[in-house]
């Protein structure tokens, strides 16, 4: 909600579930005292909405891109700021004085650092005000490039992947490591990562496949990726590297895949589903014994969880949840080179779960590829602390990747 003089200006999801904006002279006391400024939209995702003296700025995301939108009060045509790139993340910057005409937004891309614009909501016209600046003295953004492509899903549906690689690279000969999360309706954004060039400057695609189980398409993309449709999510996941394999976006044969928590049952489903598709995989604190965590209200955070993955007290939900449940579903066959990681002080996905899957798997697997488990003692669910202790981790991970290039060189 934003307050202005004219009256109150209020994000609903009542029969909206992408959301709609009404709007009150007065403070309203119920929504049938509000009338609706913007209707809902299948395509569209608003996000929020910002007021100042002669403008309404709406935040929308629309087909998975981020867009501003300016509303003038007087003229009540509306405009889109414009972007270049097929993808990127965009965010509203600090705006404290209500009566300036200057709209500052963030703006980053997977191949742009991060950056402040200064845009002028009267003239349309926008400068750079601030971009991080990338230490590394031969960095060029035109150095890389980014795109969206879209996958088939096996129900029709099209997955968007977003992609980064070095211009010049052989994309069909190139390894691959694709990340995804698919959870709580959590969208990845499509950022800039200064410690990502370390692998984009050695022939690595990286991509983020944008699954069911998020809000990038809006909110049904959410819905048809928790309770008895969670499936579709690890679908996704797999659809999504099989198209890049086959269309020649990358090497199929050197695909790795990477995801935390909820992404880490992600990978856990897919390593069971298809294991012939992945090289290796990094696995950080991965939600993976989901039916006995879920069967356990004492544990803190579960109840709660229902609103996600359902109630296993209920037999449908137990059964499904028994479906895709990666610990219940390691099987004496050949997977893939893992990495798997958890924190001793994890409250979240506690480390006991990932450590008696990782036993698990090593009893049952049928391979010889690397399997590592890292146990951090002084780590939590979001890793050790501070930044010296996150890029230690990003570099382990890079090493186990690189690792595994070198070994069949």
């Amino acid at each position: 909600m934003t307050h202005h003089t004219n009256g109150f200006y209020i994000i609903s999801n009542n029969d909206a579930p992408n959301n709609k904006i009404l709007f009150a002279r007065t403070i309203p006391k119920s929504i049938g005292q509000c009338d609706v400024f913007q209707e809902t939209n299948k395509d569209t995702y608003i996000n929020g909405v910002s007021s100042f003296q002669e403008f309404l700025v709406i935040q929308e995301r629309t087909k998975g891109l981020n867009k501003i939108k300016i509303y003038p009060f007087e003229s009540r045509e509306t405009t889109y700021i414009e972007f270049d790139e097929e993808t990127y993340y965009l965010g509203m910057a600090m705006n404290d004085d209500f009566k300036s005409n200057t709209l500052y937004y963030t703006y980053n891309s997977m191949t742009t650092p991060s950056s402040i614009y200064a845009y002028d909501m009267t003239t349309g016209k926008q400068k750079l005000w601030h971009q991080k600046e990338i230490k590394d003295p031969g960095f060029s953004s035109d150095n890389y490039t980014s795109q969206r492509v879209w996958a088939r899903a096996n129900d029709g549906e099209e997955i968007p992947i977003s992609l980064v690689y070095k211009k010049g690279v052989d994309l069909k000969s190139a390894p691959l490591l694709l990340y995804g999360y698919g959870s709580y309706g959590i969208t990845i954004p499509d950022v800039f990562s200064s410690s990502r060039l370390s692998l984009l400057d050695r022939g690595f695609v990286f991509a983020v496949a944008h699954i069911r189980g998020s809000k990038y398409m809006g909110e049904h993309w959410y819905e048809n990726g928790k309770f008895l449709k969670k499936t579709n999510t690890f679908t996704d996941f797999i659809n999504a590297a099989e198209f890049l394999g086959h269309m020649g976006y990358c090497d199929p044969e050197r695909v790795y895949a990477q995801g935390g928590s909820a992404g880490g049952l992600l990978m856990g489903a897919v390593a069971n589903m298809a294991p012939y598709l992945w090289k290796g995989m990094i696995s950080q604190v991965p939600f993976v014994d989901v039916l006995t965590t879920m069967l356990d209200e004492t544990i803190p955070l579960t109840t709660s969880e229902y609103e996600e993955w359902g109630n296993p007290n209920e037999e449908p939900f137990y059964y499904y949840l028994l479906k895709y449940s990666p610990y219940d579903n390691i099987k004496k066959m050949a997977y893939p080179a893992m990495y798997i990681t958890t924190g001793y002080h994890d409250s979240q996905v506690q480390y006991w779960e990932p450590l008696k899957y990782v036993a698990k798997i090593r009893d049952y697997r049928t391979d010889q590829n690397p399997f590592l488990f890292d146990c951090n003692m002084d780590a939590g669910h979001g890793g050790g602390s501070g930044l010296s202790n996150e890029r230690k981790e990003i570099a382990k991970v890079y090493a186990f990747i690189l690792g595994m290039e070198n070994k069949n060189k």
